[in-house]
This record gives C-alpha cells, structure tokens and sequence, in this order.
C-alpha cells in the first residue's frame, strides 16, 4: 500500500526536472531517487516515469498520483493543524519565504525571537527578490514587497512603505541636484531589478497629481538592494529605493532624498497567505500577529 511519505517523494518528483535535481531537495543521492522510483513502482505494479528520458517524466499513473496525492497531503497537514490549535499548541513546521534584504534585517529576526517564544516549532526561512510563484503552495506566509502579481493569495497588510529617489552628498556636490524627473535623464542612475519590474521605468505624480514616466538607462544595476545602496553610498548614482531600506542613511546624511515634491508609487509591505488552511494555523496566525505588531510601528524610522 502506497504511504504518505511515497507521496510526498512523487510531489517532489513531479516538480524536478532530472532525477539529480530530485536528490539536491531531498538530500540524497542520485541512485537512491532511482531506488526509490523503483521501489514504489514495484509495490504499486505500475509504471511512473517514462524511460528512457534525461529529464523526469511522470506517466498518467503518476500523474495522477501527484494530483490526488497532494490534496491527501494538504487534508493531513490540515487535520493536524486543527488538533494542534485545539491542544493550543504553536508546534509544526512555519515556511516564511521573503525578499532578500529586508528578511535579512527584519524578518529573520522576527522568526528568532518567535521560535524562542516557541520551542517547538520548526522554522524554514528562504530569501529571494524573484519568488518562484508557481511554488506558492509551498510557503505558509510569503512577505512581499511592490507591485503584488498574484492575486490568488489572501494579502494582509503589515506597513506602509513609500518609495524614495537619493542619491550621496558627495554625487549631488560634482553633479548637481535634480529639480525635475526630465532631469534624471542627464544623471547617472542605478537600478535595482527585482520582482520581475520594469524596473527602468520610474513613475512620478506631482502636487497637481499630474503623472510622468522615465526611462532611465542605468550604467549600474544588480539583483541585490545592498549593493545598489552601497554603489550609491560610494557616489556612483542616483537610486530608487524603499522606504524601510535607506531611512537611517537619509537621516545620518550619508543619502539625500531627491525630488520630495513628487511622489513615487508605494511599495507596502505585506503578508501573502493561501486561503484556507493557513487561516485556521495557530503558527501561522501567532507570526502574522508578530509581523503586524513589529513593522506596523516602521522600526526603520527609529534606527
């Protein structure tokens, strides 16, 4: 009889592409993915991958294993969510997915002190600025950053979080201060790409609520905000960033927030659940609560 845990190997399987692939997310090595593919198709008597093939594909038996298995796995982990909110137990595995930088500086430590707070629990914290979304179902809460492109999961605000142009003293000094967006287009700027954004196309809305577009062509730009903050700390350029990320340096001095009488979109912060089964997770719930209560206050604004 086929058990729980051959249907979490053929979950994990369907999402791999080789067998090798398989073995770096369980952990094992290759021969014992093959092992295991043929050990579950002897007990079950019927073909799951197509042979012979270099990458991994699922025969229909398979398929349909994957696709009813994984509700079968989802009903499980729901039952015991619900018995452990019943012993009023935070206990079980949290998986937090969040973008590279601020999960670095704030989320990280959020999940220390919440599993201090709770022994038990097991904790799965994963950085990235360009989220697998067709993986979602994965992660318990996904904290997000801009312009929300999935709006298949339920959103729930954590904290406002506005977009600011700053370049250093130093930079403005040798090329002067922009006084419009046009002006943009004879500096140097740095972009930062994340999320799939267009990332050169920076929108502005005046006083008048009058709104305009530039295409900037970056001379500098990279996958990680630390490093564009550093590049523009160093005098290199001008930079868009978040709220959060470079308020301490504007109010040391070291950033000079530029074109103040414009306004850029926002880029709120917020935590993406599915519906479902997350609402009803004491884990789940007791770290939303945590997130609310520790960023709805902007600890960015008192570093």
């Amino acid at each position: 009889m086929i058990t729980t845990e051959d249907l979490s190997f053929l979950l994990v399987l369907s999402r791999c592409k080789t067998m090798a692939e398989a073995a770096r997310v369980l952990n094992v090595s290759a021969p014992s993915v093959t092992l295991r593919v043929q050990h579950i198709e002897k007990k079950l008597a019927v073909p799951l991958v197509q042979r012979p093939s270099r990458v991994v594909s699922l025969t229909d038996e398979a398929k349909l294993l994957v696709e009813k298995g994984e509700l079968i796995l989802e009903q499980i982990d729901d039952l015991q969510t619900q018995l452990n909110d019943v012993r009023a137990h935070v206990v079980g595995k949290l998986r937090v997915l969040a973008p590279l930088g601020f999960g670095n500086d704030y989320v990280a430590k959020l999940l220390a002190k919440y599993k201090i707070n709770h022994p038990g629990l097991e904790i799965e914290l994963e950085l990235s600025d360009n989220p697998n979304w067709s993986a979602h179902h994965k992660w318990d809460v996904i904290i997000y950053i801009g312009e929300l492109k999935n709006s298949s999961l339920k959103m729930i605000p954590l904290a406002r979080n506005k977009r600011f142009i700053c370049a250093s003293p130093d930079y403005l000094k040798k090329n002067g201060v922009p006084q419009t967006p046009k002006d943009l287009l004879s500096h140097t700027c740095i972009a930062l790409r994340e999320n799939n954004e267009d990332v050169t196309l920076w929108d502005f809305k005046n006083l008048d609520g009058e709104h305009s577009s530039i295409r900037i062509h970056p001379s500098l730009a990279s996958n990680e905000g630390r490093v564009v903050k550093d590049w523009a700390l160093l005098g290199l350029g001008i930079i868009m960033r978040s709220e959060w990320d470079v308020t301490p340096e504007i109010k040391r001095g070291e950033l000079v927030q530029l074109l103040s009488s414009y306004q850029l979109p926002d880029a709120d912060i917020v935590a993406l659940v599915s519906s479902g089964k997350n609402e009803r997770s004491a884990r789940v719930s007791g770290f939303i609560d945590m997130l609310k209560t520790s960023l709805s206050l902007s600890p960015w604004k008192k570093a």
